[in-house]
């Protein structure tokens, strides 16, 4: 890809164009070059911080690099192989990936190129001062031995005096493997078979992640009665804004509608369960989407965490139930989307099989002190985690596909309907 002019109108223009641009609803007063490395003189390859400012005087930061392209990401590959350091910018790893050259995917939030299908580069587009979540939870996964993850081979970084930041990682390939969620919507029944493997992976990974109580990033934390307390009053806040802005006559809807005082008495009910388990890094965005499934298993991909959240609010430990709870939720999508994107329906009670399936396979593998002592409490804490979810997703439908609003209603309504475990 190439950049056009170097000046202010096209650079702003082009930036808002870009999948991976965060902001598009936002006004944009000006869009700036706030530092440049000249990575490659021939051929030309530099880095470049963009800054995006807003009229409210807030801004973002985006990494460009003007001669991209096949030629430009071998110069990458070829300074992540030396181990060079330019102006501030260090690569590590010493490994070159080498091969056949193309892009993943559609571009997302970031940018992947895979070389030689042996290995793949990703490029963080929106970049925050402070270690990548996706680099130090690989780097952590990868040195003890976690196998249900694309291993760590290099990563480019950038310190000086505007910020120190991740640019950019490199992992070994997958090959033969397939995204989840599409696994499920095009192979429901073979999926449903392999759910108690990916929650057996996930149990151990939430275990090995709390294995280290010396490494102050990672050691697990005891909760407090206040940061249950926070969580519940935050939810809390979150269910009572989206039922204020639910209208009458919203397709969908009409499970929940008026039942906004009844969501919060059944938060305040759930959250009754005291303090217990422990909190941990975690995985952060974690669904079927995230996964990969290939003849040797499951690999749990993109540790990045969502995307809107902060990088400091993306570190912070939290329960691991809420992963599972995104999961869980996962499920309940890829069965309705079934019909809505493949126009058939999910085989009857797979949502049910699929979170049973998954969630007995997680109990029976995570590191019980992780959880709340006992099955009703850890039955509770979740259901608080998947009430979370749900109105999170409920606003976001109404926002973004109308036509999904069922999806988590339906959610908010089970909740409703299921028993509190006491």
């Amino acid at each position: 890809m190439s950049l056009p002019d170097r000046i202010d109108g096209p650079l702003a223009a082009w930036v808002m164009r870009q999948r991976w641009f965060a902001s598009k609803a936002r006004a944009v007063a000006a869009v700036n070059v706030l530092e440049r490395v000249q990575l490659s003189e021939d051929p030309p390859l530099a880095l470049e911080l963009v800054e995006a400012r807003f009229h409210s005087g807030t801004h973002e930061l985006y990494q460009l690099l003007p001669g991209e392209g096949e030629a430009g990401v071998r110069i990458l590959a070829r300074l992540l192989g030396d181990e060079a350091q330019i102006a501030g910018v260090s690569f590590h790893g010493g490994l070159e990936p080498t091969g056949d050259v193309r892009a993943m995917g559609a571009e997302q939030s970031n940018s992947s190129i895979v070389f030689g299908e042996q290995q793949v580069l990703k490029l963080f587009r929106r970049v925050e001062p402070g270690v990548n979540p996706e680099l130090e939870m690989l780097r952590f996964l990868s040195a003890r031995g976690f196998e249900a993850v694309a291993k760590l081979t290099g990563w480019y970084d950038i310190s000086g005096e505007l910020m120190q930041a991740t640019l950019g990682i490199m992992q070994e390939f997958v090959p033969d493997a397939h995204d989840g969620w599409q696994r499920a919507l095009d192979d429901p029944i073979g999926v449903l078979a392999r759910l108690p493997e990916l929650g057996a992976a996930t149990g151990q990974m939430h275990s090995v992640l709390a294995s280290d109580p010396t490494d102050s990033a990672f050691a697990p934390e005891e909760p407090s009665t206040e940061a249950l307390s926070l969580l519940t009053a935050t939810i809390d806040e979150q269910i009572e804004q989206v039922f204020l802005d639910l209208r009458p006559g919203t397709p969908g809807l009409e499970p929940i509608l008026g039942r906004g005082e009844e969501v919060r008495d059944r938060l305040q009910l759930m959250s009754h369960v005291g303090v217990g388990g422990r909190l941990i890094r975690h995985h952060g965005d974690y669904h079927l989407g995230q996964t990969m499934l290939g003849d040797k298993g499951w690999t749990i991909l993109d540790f990045e965490g969502e995307p809107a959240r902060s990088l400091l609010d993306r570190r912070r430990k939290r329960s691991p139930l809420r992963d599972v709870a995104g999961m869980l939720r996962s499920f309940a999508y890829a069965a309705s989307a079934a019909e809505l994107l493949r126009g058939a329906p999910a085989p009857a009670g797979w949502e049910e099989q699929a979170r049973e399936g998954f969630l007995e396979a997680y109990l029976e593998t995570v590191d019980q002190s992780l959880l709340p002592a006992g099955r009703p409490a850890t039955d509770k804490l979740l259901a608080i985690f998947e009430l979370e979810k749900a109105v999170y997703e409920l606003r976001y439908e109404l926002n973004n596909r109308p036509g999904w609003v069922p999806i988590p209603v339906a959610g908010i309504a089970r909740l409703l309907q299921e028993e509190v475990p006491t």
